[in-house]
């Protein structure tokens, strides 16, 4: 009489917070071995802030008032630059075919992404310090008071979060880690086209409408207004639900990306 094997038992799905912690430390490791992203992110916007101060911002503000303008603006590059490379990761764990190795444990398919967008959310928010400390160097004199330092660092963070996730399907939706980096050029072009470096007043008319109607312009606006004591008007409103609709449509697109391409391949 010949014995029947036992039916091969189901492993059982990791619970809590576990597969998200261990992703999170995975995108950290990432990060401190590739200390040239992190380092580019935090030179590039540096650069650009000496340049438009020290060069372009004796022509824009002969009174030498221009740093505290463009300041807001840098911040939010650097969130951009560092996020961007958020993009990469992704698109190069798809195409390693690790992505392959974790649909076949089970774990919920966000924690891939949220590994990525955490580790980034906290390499940025240490660029963003370093940047603000650069800027009150060459003579950023924020007016702010305690609850202005933590508005403005609470929407710095959200903005960090957003683009994070952003990029993050952006890497899903890319075909390479190229192509990857080549789609978020056209996000990180944005702050360009908005208040960051010059008032939307003196831009051409029919440029002033993308630029204020674009998201990025009224958070710059909130976190001047949260540092520098210039009117909020309804851009604090504005900055919280671009960021709070982007996060929400990225969050879904991102799962069903994740769910959709690595299942096929």
């Amino acid at each position: 009489m010949t014995a029947i094997a036992p039916a091969p038992t189901l492993r059982p799905r990791i619970s809590g917070l576990t597969a998200e912690r261990v992703f999170v430390g995975r995108s950290l490791l990432h990060s401190l071995r590739d200390g040239e992203s992190l380092l580019m992110a935090i030179m590039l916007p540096v650069l650009l802030m000496v340049l438009f101060t020290y060069v372009f911002g004796g022509a824009i503000d002969p009174s030498g008032g221009y740093v505290n303008y463009v300041v807001p603006g840098i911040i939010l590059l650097c969130a951009g630059f560092g996020a961007a490379s958020t993009a990469v990761y992704v698109a190069n764990d798809m195409k390693a075919g690790i992505i392959d190795r974790f649909r076949t444990m089970p774990l919920r398919a966000s924690a891939v992404l949220t590994g990525h967008v955490v580790a980034s959310l906290l390499r940025n928010l240490l660029a963003t310090a370093v940047v603000i400390g650069v800027a009150l160097l060459v003579g950023f004199r924020p007016t702010a008071d305690v609850w202005g330092w933590i508005g403005a660092v609470a929407l710095i963070a959200l903005y960090i979060l957003t683009i994070t996730y952003l990029f993050a399907a952006i890497g899903l939706a890319a075909g390479s880690p190229e192509a990857a980096n080549g789609y978020g050029f056209i996000i990180l072009f944005l702050p360009y086209l908005s208040s960051a470096f010059v008032p939307v007043t003196t831009m051409p008319e029919w440029l002033q409408r993308v630029a204020e109607y674009q998201p990025v312009t009224p958070i710059i606006e909130a976190l001047r207004s949260l540092l520098m004591g210039t009117p909020m008007g309804e851009a604090g409103w504005w900055a919280i639900g671009w960021c709070l609709v982007i996060l929400a449509i990225s969050f879904a697109w991102g799962g069903w990306l994740f769910r959709r391409k690595a299942g096929r391949r």
